[in-house]
């Protein structure tokens, strides 16, 4: 139904358009008895083998939703009812900010990919933490910070660590977000000399809290392996939990429809169905190199459940989806998750056959 009727109907409108009016939809839905149960009966698939530990936290299931949807964290609880084990929230910054200028989201629906330049538009940290308080989270939340837009360099790291700081008591875990494309200056804190003038003192201060709260960094799939291994280096010495590979990317590669409507499209980060072998990539580089000690969080063009399967095949400890969730629905939660199931029942039996093999 989503890609006949639904997905059709909301593409005649601008991408913006679109999303607010889903964001509506949902707020209704919360609203009316019943409702939300009754979408968690038709979308939500429960298994223990989907279970899994992953930075000292319990996930119900290994696909989360990217960061970027739920900008404020207003939706997390209504859209885990789709199926989804955690849900990013944000990217939030420590002020609210508008973004850059409209238009400023496009879809690419012959190539099923999403570019936008957003800039991080949103309602700032303090009315994320309204948001959580209102409604205590029914699902595991992850908490995307970044810098205001017009920090200037030297006040970056107090940025990061007033948002880590505010939000600590109302989410499970954190991803610094460093490596976002339509922020001026975000993507050179993907040096290590940057990462570790933010990072340093927010790790320091974790040690004193009472309750332990992972840190991921999200990198780009832009940057060259020397930086990868840098930002893989001071992870493992640093203690940062983990890293989101990846974001959207500056390239056009993959796109089938033409240079003049790339050019008309103009700058931006792209996401969708051609992200996902340079993604994937990175994920199978991250886990070889760090020799599986580093947990990743695989995102980044996953269309389908076997994509998905993929991405966890490649060393990602868990799954998120973005474009994947606009262009096939949230009928692909269910798909993927069902599809893993299968894939380690295959396993085990196979395990199981060549056991009873060798013990003949």
């Amino acid at each position: 139904m989503y890609k006949h009727i639904i997905r059709p109907l909301l593409f005649l409108l601008v991408p913006e358009k679109a999303h607010n009016l889903i964001f509506k939809c949902l707020d209704i839905l919360s609203k009316i008895p019943f409702a939300r149960p009754l979408v968690r009966l038709i979308c939500k698939y429960e298994n223990p083998k989907l279970e899994r530990e992953v930075f000292g936290i319990r996930f119900p299931n290994p696909v989360g939703l990217a960061g970027g949807l739920d900008k404020n964290a207003q939706h997390y609880n209504e859209l885990s009812d789709f199926g989804f084990g955690f849900v990013e929230v944000g990217s939030l910054t420590p002020q609210p900010q508008p973004g850059n200028p409209k238009p400023r989201l496009f879809r690419v629906p012959k190539d099923r990919a999403i570019i936008n330049r957003m800039g991080i538009n949103n309602d700032g940290v303090m009315e994320a933490i309204k948001h959580l308080k209102a409604n205590k989270p029914d699902v595991i939340v992850a908490a995307n910070i970044a810098k205001n837009t017009n920090t200037p360099d030297n006040e970056i790291a107090k940025d990061y660590d007033h948002s880590y700081s505010l939000l600590y008591d109302f989410v499970d875990m954190f991803v610094f977000n460093i490596s976002c494309p339509n922020v001026v200056g975000l993507t050179k804190l993907q040096d290590v000399s940057y990462i570790s003038d933010i990072m340093d003192n927010i790790l320091d201060k974790r040690m004193g809290l009472d309750e332990y709260k992972p840190i991921l960094l999200k990198i780009s799939p832009d940057i060259g392996k020397e930086q990868v291994n840098d930002i893989i280096d001071y992870c493992l010495r640093s203690g940062i939990d983990g890293i989101v590979a990846t974001n959207t990317t500056r390239s056009r590669d993959g796109l089938t429809i033409g240079q003049e409507k790339i050019d008309a499209i103009g700058n931006g980060g792209m996401s969708g169905a051609p992200l996902f072998e340079k993604s994937l990539e990175m994920v199978r580089y991250i886990h070889t190199r760090s020799q599986g000690r580093l947990p990743i969080i695989g995102v980044g063009g996953i269309m389908s459940p076997e994509q998905a399967q993929m991405m966890l095949d490649a060393g990602a400890s868990l799954v998120e989806i973005y474009s994947g969730f606009i262009y096939e629905g949230p009928g692909l939660i269910g798909r993927i998750l069902k599809s893993i199931v299968r894939s380690k029942d295959e396993k085990e039996q196979a395990a199981n056959r060549k056991q009873t093999a060798t013990e003949k």
